[in-house]
């Protein structure tokens, strides 16, 4: 089966987050398995650069041998869903694990986007780091009903 991670800083805490996430999480298992590793928030008292820093460190230390990162952030290439269902379809066929690096609140460190194999945005918004995981779970969803040629993208 499939497998795809997502390495995140931060739990999800709000309630109608949460209950997306679950729904979301649920489908996704039918056909791929997603693994979510959340780590803690740096120090809030630390300088912001210091603590994306840190929580950036934290994350790809996480990564593994047979992943590929790709991180979000506002600065990254905008993919629609079909190019995004092919661009995962792509690190499957080649033996790539997609690893997903979703910053905290204050995002991350500039690293990220330098080192990632992919660095992805979901716009030019700013949106709150829960919000981005919630799209991010129902982006890979669609990708998965558009490579398995389901109903679910119209």
């Amino acid at each position: 089966m499939k497998t795809v991670r997502i390495l995140a800083v931060g739990r999800i805490k709000t309630p109608y987050w949460r209950d997306a996430a679950v729904h979301y999480k649920k489908r996704l298992s039918r056909s791929l398995k997603l693994e979510e590793v959340a780590i803690k928030d740096a120090d809030p008292k630390l300088p912001l650069e210091t603590r994306k820093e840190l929580e950036t460190a934290r994350l790809f230390k996480l990564l593994l041998p047979q992943d590929i990162s790709i991180c979000l952030d506002e600065r990254g290439t905008g993919y629609t869903s079909s190019s995004f269902s092919a661009l995962l379809r792509h690190l499957f066929e080649i033996g790539k694990r997609p690893c997903f690096l979703v910053g905290g609140a204050y995002g991350l460190a500039a690293i990220a986007r330098a080192t990632s194999a992919h660095c992805i945005s979901f716009g030019p918004m700013t949106l709150p780091h829960e919000l981005a995981r919630i799209i991010l779970f129902e982006q890979i969803y669609r990708a998965e009903s558009i490579a398995s040629g389901t109903g679910y993208h119209h």
